[in-house]
């Protein structure tokens, strides 16, 4: 079983990079699995039916939220609708949507979870205590379990990665928007990446235009964050896991740039 799980898409920049680029890489690299997290695919913050249309259409099989879910309102139009469309799972009982999904595939049932950092977050119920809960309720109904921690510090995401080693088969941080170089197989056999990074314009400040970004760090004062747009970057990482347990995962990091 092959998964591509990518980082967040940015804005215009990133949907249309998504659009472009997975597509190719399902088909030469024969993905079997795309999930990515969209919570930035509609002008930087939130979903509209417009851009979740565009992940899917790019190739997305579960797409996964975090901080940013409820930043525009036509989500609420749809967010209950959405098989394979979750949020962070820790959110308080009675929030709109789903915190887990689980996608079939022919060879394996994967189960896909989301769950939110506390650290530098919005206050949110414990992801720990939130994992054991979710991990209980999916014995027998998944082969695979993927985990996206949208989470501010690499601490938190790594003891999450230990916490869960070897009872997660996959473990990807996702809302800094910078890939971080410890890709790798924890003791457990759990492929972690802190952070997956982004799909969004590379001449930016983490997809948002760098002259807004820069004179909100000079004056202090508020400004008006606008998506950058231009050539994209694209983040990812791509997982080989033996669903029969014969052989151990493999995590490859994926960092591609359109050219200008």
């Amino acid at each position: 079983m092959r998964i591509l799980l990518v980082g967040d898409v940015v804005g215009r920049a990133g949907r249309r990079a998504f659009r472009t680029i997975t597509p190719r890489l399902r088909s030469e690299r024969r993905i079997d699995v795309v999930i990515v997290n969209g919570e930035n695919s509609a002008g930087g913050k939130g979903y509209t039916r417009k851009a979740l249309d565009e992940l899917y259409a790019g190739g997305a099989d579960v797409v996964t939220s975090g901080n940013h879910v409820w930043d525009k309102k036509d989500v609420f139009s749809f967010v209950d609708d959405e098989p394979f469309l979750i949020r962070p799972a820790n959110y308080p009982a009675g929030t709109p949507g789903k915190g887990v999904c689980v996608f079939p595939t022919k060879t394996a049932n994967i189960g896909v979870l989301n769950l939110s950092g506390r650290s530098f977050m919005p206050p949110m119920d414990c992801p720990f205590q939130k994992a054991d809960e979710i991990l209980a309720a999916l014995e027998g109904q998944a082969d695979i379990i993927v985990l996206d921690f949208h989470a501010e510090t690499t601490s938190e995401k790594l003891a999450m990665g230990h916490y869960l080693d070897g009872r997660a088969d996959i473990i990807v941080g996702t809302h800094t928007h910078v890939q971080t170089a410890d890709a790798r197989i924890l003791p457990g056999g759990t492929a972690y990446i802190t952070d997956l990074g982004m799909v969004g314009a590379q001449d930016s400040v983490l997809g948002v235009r760098t002259d807004l970004v820069i004179q909100k760090f000079r004056t202090g004062m508020p400004v008006r964050f606008e998506t950058a747009e231009g050539p994209a970057e694209y983040a990812a990482v791509i997982v080989d896991i033996d669903v029969a347990g014969k052989r151990p995962a493999t995590i490859e990091p994926i960092l591609l740039r359109e050219a200008g």
